[in-house]
């Protein structure tokens, strides 16, 4: 069975760090293999996890329909005789990033001009069935939560709220929690998480926290090693072991995990 995890929240709020500190923790401490899904075409989830991205999902379906367009292909079929489902499903294997025990697949841009949604519907069956070959799918999801429906169908067994440290932040967590209910997809358990916060949280920031109604899973400390990663582009799943922003990462992915097996 697979264990869906996505994990959303405004730009800027380190929650591609998030996820990949959280895929680290699942290779470590869990058996299994994990699909991570990179749904924000602004991060850079593949760096953060050490692997090289060649193509992704957007530059598949801007392909086929340049060659429905260009070739002028029936409905159903493409170029050679091949249908689109097959062709998609080629191509998708062909983007599957494949690691020891992460494959990576990346979204990339957006839909740009045209009809997308037979083809948007195409590669969500597909991703979807591909996810269910793993028992866990970690999903690094773009700013904003009207996009997550798009991306899977798959229910979403934890999903975490990242924000910083700030009130602005906090505001949008709690919007974008409000839209669960909207999505097309079911949400099991949403967490809030506090990161980048420089010693104990303020108090008025705590009391916000209490009153916002979202459910605390925990904090993350600003962390100084990080730096060193960030300015040389290594890959922040090297961070050493003991370093506080990893430990305070396991801590919350243990409690989560825990919820979800209760």
């Amino acid at each position: 069975m697979t264990t869906t995890i996505a994990i959303a929240g405004k730009g800027g709020t380190g929650k591609t760090t998030v996820a990949g500190l959280l895929i680290r923790y699942l290779t470590e401490s869990e058996s299994g293999s994990i699909l991570a899904i990179d749904a924000d075409p602004a991060s850079n989830l593949n760096m953060v996890l050490g692997l090289t991205m060649d193509q992704t999902i957007g530059d598949i379906r801007e392909e086929m329909l340049d060659q429905v367009q260009s070739s002028g292909a029936l409905a159903g079929s493409m170029p050679g005789g091949m249908s689109k489902v097959d062709y998609l499903d080629y191509q998708v294997q062909m983007a599957l990033v494949e690691g020891d025990r992460v494959d990576f697949l990346a979204m990339g841009r957006p839909e740009g001009q045209g009809c997308y949604c037979a083809a948007n519907q195409m590669l969500r069956v597909i991703i979807d069935r591909i996810g269910k070959q793993y028992e866990y799918v970690v999903i690094d999801n773009e700013a904003g939560m009207e996009h997550l429906s798009r991306r899977t169908t798959r229910n979403v067994d934890v999903l975490l709220l990242v924000t910083d440290p700030t009130q602005r932040g906090l505001a949008t967590a709690q919007r974008m929690a409000a839209m669960v209910p909207e999505l097309e997809i079911g949400v099991g358990r949403t967490y809030l998480v506090v990161n980048r916060l420089r010693g104990a949280m303020p108090t008025p920031l705590a009391e916000a926290v209490g009153e916002s109604g979202l459910e605390l899973l925990g904090t993350i400390p600003e962390d100084a090693a990080m730096a060193e990663f960030e300015f040389t582009g290594r890959p922040l799943v090297e961070l050493p072991a003991d370093t506080a922003v990893y430990q305070a990462v396991s801590e919350l992915a243990m409690r989560a995990l825990r919820e979800v097996t209760v």
